[in-house]
């Protein structure tokens, strides 16, 4: 480890940030490093902003993306550097308005889970629609977090260093038994990583991503589907079917119910539940075209 990993490390625990964020900074400032074939404190203002146009004119990353690596930059240079730039030298990308997320029909993840290409791949499905989790919650699964006599699931350190519990379905407590089973060397991850070098760590985040598109190309499901995607799914299914937002919020362990809010626009029972405007008018005609009918 070099000294100055050890330092972004130190200075990232120091402040108590969650291993979701620690994991994106740290990648974000290696992937910096490797684009210039150089240590990061040895490069400056001009060589992020060379890096910021790469990412967003050759590489094409959502600014959302872009945000992440930046503010990895920021957290590198002014918080372990001390380097007196000032915001405007370290711009974040400007944000979109929030777009309706892509939801799949009840029967599309019937089709994307019956498509997976193993057991394992199988099982990391039904869990993130099971219970709308995020893949890096996913990744940090372990056996004792399925707690069987209540019949939920405890997840550690979600997005803001936050825990909270969700339901355990019986279906995925079946499924989990069977594929836990089938694992040759138990490691306390419940999907521990498939690599030798790596074997006693937890599955990578890009693995769950692979898992999901190879059972979407399987599918032949057309839609853009990631892990994600399984998660606004879950919020949505369960808005549809009765739940009331409060407790959707609680079981995506959003701090802001306006976060939550966003499935009411993708929820098919609200908008079923809404008169079409159409529908109340008493147009002329419209009775004797239906008795000739």
């Amino acid at each position: 480890m070099t000294q100055l990993r050890k330092r972004v490390l130190e200075e990232l625990e120091r402040r108590n940030y969650s291993q979701a964020t620690v994991h994106a900074y740290v990648s974000g400032i290696r992937r910096f490093a490797e684009y210039f074939h150089r240590s990061p404190d040895q490069l400056g203002c001009e060589h992020v902003r060379k890096y910021q146009l790469h990412l967003v004119q050759e590489r094409k990353l959502h600014p959302r993306t872009v945000m992440i690596q930046m503010a990895a930059l920021r957290f590198l240079f002014l918080k372990v550097l001390k380097r007196r730039y000032s915001r405007d030298d370290l711009p974040l990308p400007k944000l979109l308005r929030r777009q309706v997320p892509t939801v799949l029909s009840r029967d599309e993840v019937l089709r994307l889970i019956d498509s997976t290409a193993n057991l394992r791949h199988r099982t990391i499905l039904m869990a993130l629609y099971s219970t709308g989790m995020r893949r890096s919650e996913l990744c940090h699964l372990r056996t004792e977090d399925i707690d069987k006599e209540r019949m939920v699931i405890r997840i550690r350190q979600g997005k803001g260093g936050k825990d909270r519990e969700v339901p355990l379905s019986p279906k995925l407590l079946d499924q989990l038994r069977t594929y836990y089973r089938s694992l040759k060397s138990k490691t306390g991850w419940i999907f521990p990583s498939l690599q030798r070098r790596r074997s006693d760590q937890p599955i990578t985040a890009k693995a769950i991503w692979h898992a999901c598109r190879e059972a979407t190309r399987r599918a032949g499901i057309t839609k853009s589907v990631h892990p994600h995607t399984l998660r606004h799914s879950f919020a949505t299914h369960l808005l549809d079917s009765g739940a009331e937002l409060p407790t959707i919020q609680i079981l995506l362990g959003h701090a802001d119910v306006r976060d939550t809010m966003i499935y009411l626009h993708v929820s098919t029972r609200k908008l079923r539940a809404v008169p079409n405007p159409l529908d109340t008018l008493e147009i002329a005609g419209e009775s004797a075209e239906r008795a000739a009918s």
